[in-house]
């Protein structure tokens, strides 16, 4: 007996057929120059040690750091970002060691910009690595202080950019600092010196391996960053952020964390049209990588929750899994 189906006339299945049919007609995709690697620069540190919280992510000494920069230049990594753990005793209410000229990452950089000129150095902009309360910036009456904070980081942006710092990362979420470092970039002839903008950074659980990683954890304790950091439960405030900080100057802005804020990427690329970079941060690269570790996810997720940033439309990606990437696609 004949049965009269009607077939459907559009098979997507038909461009799944092969591997090959698949990457031709991919919507998205992630290359080495989309990948950024976050380094840790330790004081008084000889080698490399372990940060427990972050499976396999070490601190660098000044010297290791040099080697590891060359191994991800090898790997085709060519853009880094650049964080310090300084020594507890230099740690004070002013953040009085991110002035200081000479200070372990302006040595830092210096050093790798030296050796390695091709290679693109994100300097963080923020005082929670030199404060001893962990805050990004400057208390009074046990309140951030907007306009006080902002002199500090007008001068800790100059010293980075004068160290050769190519791009400056604000990520201090204080009001009208942008301007503020714009301004003084451009007096200062350092007009070349891009700001990438830290404009939608959320007050976020996802940063407490980050924490321990730069030693602030301890000395922020239950304290909270939600004065100034950005609620998770907002998605208009976020385009209010941004437009501010594209207005004053900012040539690139971010979105952090990554994963969790997808939506807010997409809506920030769609709107502006901006370069727009997301932050896989210490929380989720950690629960990711220790699931992989263990076995009860695959490897290939590392890979497809980058994915999901571009497709979000990310143009470029803070990870910590850079390498680790870099090197499984070029060999793909």
């Amino acid at each position: 007996m004949f049965i009269n189906r009607k077939f459907p006339t559009s098979r997507l299945r038909r461009l799944r057929a092969n591997s090959t049919l698949i990457d031709l007609v991919s919507e998205s995709s992630i290359s080495s120059n989309d990948l950024i690697q976050p380094l840790f620069i330790k004081e008084n540190l000889k080698g490399t040690e372990a940060i427990n919280s972050m499976p396999d992510i070490l601190r660098y000494s000044k010297e290791s750091v040099i080697d590891e920069v060359e191994d991800l230049l090898d790997h085709n990594i060519n853009t880094i970002a650049l964080f310090p753990a300084i020594d507890s005793s230099k740690k004070d209410s002013d953040g009085t060691e991110a002035l200081n000229k000479s200070n372990l990452i302006c040595e830092s950089i210096q050093k790798i910009k030296s050796k390695f000129p091709e290679m693109l150095v994100i300097a963080d902009v923020a005082l929670d690595p030199y404060t001893d309360h962990g805050h990004d910036g400057l208390l009074k009456n046990n309140y951030v202080d907007n306009d006080l904070t902002l002199d500090v980081l007008k001068s800790q942006s100059l010293i980075l950019a004068e160290s050769g710092a190519d791009i400056l990362a604000p990520s201090d979420m204080m009001d009208g600092r942008i301007g503020i470092i714009r301004e003084a970039l451009e007096n200062a002839d350092y007009k070349n010196t891009i700001l990438l903008s830290y404009a939608a950074k959320y007050n976020s659980k996802f940063y407490g391996p980050f924490r321990d990683a730069v030693s602030s954890a301890s000395n922020l304790g239950t304290s909270s960053k939600s004065s100034y950091q950005m609620s998770p439960t907002n998605k208009d405030e976020a385009i209010h952020e941004v437009a501010i900080d594209i207005n004053e100057g900012a040539d690139i802005v971010m979105v952090k964390p990554g994963m969790p804020y997808l939506d807010i990427i997409s809506l920030i690329k769609n709107t502006f049209k901006v370069p727009t970079f997301a932050y896989q941060v210490s929380g989720e690269y950690s629960m990711l990588k220790l699931a992989i570790n263990k076995g009860w996810l695959h490897s290939d997720v590392m890979l497809e929750s980058l994915v999901s940033f571009k497709r979000a439309g990310a143009d470029a990606i803070l990870t910590y899994a850079a390498k680790e990437i870099s090197r499984e696609i070029n060999i793909k």
